[in-house]
């Protein structure tokens, strides 16, 4: 369960929410366009939530202030498309088309964040979709269904049925990133853990594994920026 309260002047709306799993208060501050959220132990009195996070209101403040500001992908501005940033530029016509540098969307304000996200699921779908077929055939694996999200924790993940789920921001990362996440998920249908085998299967698959990972350790939550 989940509510919201709010600290400080100016305030601060942060949400609350209780889990069953929690053994101590945790405040996080995810990435760009979502609130801080702070997580109770079901059984903790709320009095005792409000001290802790009032006692981490210094830290919340710095923290937030020192998040990058949010983009709107709007006419003017840009947005990468696979690790190239291209200029939103206004298109007479009916499908937005991708340039060397630019990215011309048919539409007006407001319309056009949404344009541009919906051609960012359709790349991020037409680049991980094959991807994974590939992969899968070269380990032996069959492949399941194959969805994208707005996912915040994770880029991929792979059910014990097979399926695989992306985020399709992946559409704004350089193509060897989109192609490591699609190897390491699919790595996942034959060793589902972590384990030193799973790691040998994905550098069999994609040998230079550890550049595009540390790629998306540095970069990933610039990707959380572009609100649509």
């Amino acid at each position: 369960m989940e509510n919201v309260i709010e600290i400080g002047d100016p305030p601060i709306a942060v949400a609350v929410v209780r889990s069953t799993r929690a053994r101590r208060f945790s405040l996080r501050v995810p990435a760009p366009g979502q609130g801080p959220r702070l997580t109770v132990p079901a059984r903790a009195p709320m009095d005792q939530a409000l001290a802790f996070l009032r006692g981490q209101e210094p830290w919340l403040r710095r923290n937030m202030a020192q998040r990058p500001a949010v983009i709107v992908p709007d006419v003017g501005a840009t947005v990468p498309v696979d690790g190239t940033q291209r200029r939103i530029v206004a298109l007479i016509g009916r499908s937005v088309r991708l340039g060397e540098d630019t990215l011309a969307v048919p539409a007006t304000a407001p319309q056009v964040p949404a344009r541009v996200r919906a051609f960012l699921k359709t790349h991020a779908r037409d680049r991980l979709v094959p991807a994974s077929a590939r992969y899968a055939t070269q380990i032996g694996r069959p492949l399941g269904r194959v969805t994208l999200r707005d996912t915040r924790s994770r880029w991929g993940s792979c059910t014990s049925d097979g399926n695989l789920m992306y985020s399709w921001r992946l559409a704004m990362a350089p193509r060897s990133v989109q192609e490591y996440v699609a190897a390491h998920e699919v790595c996942h249908l034959a060793e589902m853990n972590h384990g030193p085998g799973f790691w040998a299967l994905v550098a069999e698959l994609f040998p230079e594994w550890r550049r595009e990972r540390d790629w998306l350790r540095v970069n990933g939550a610039a990707l959380h920026r572009y609100q649509f």
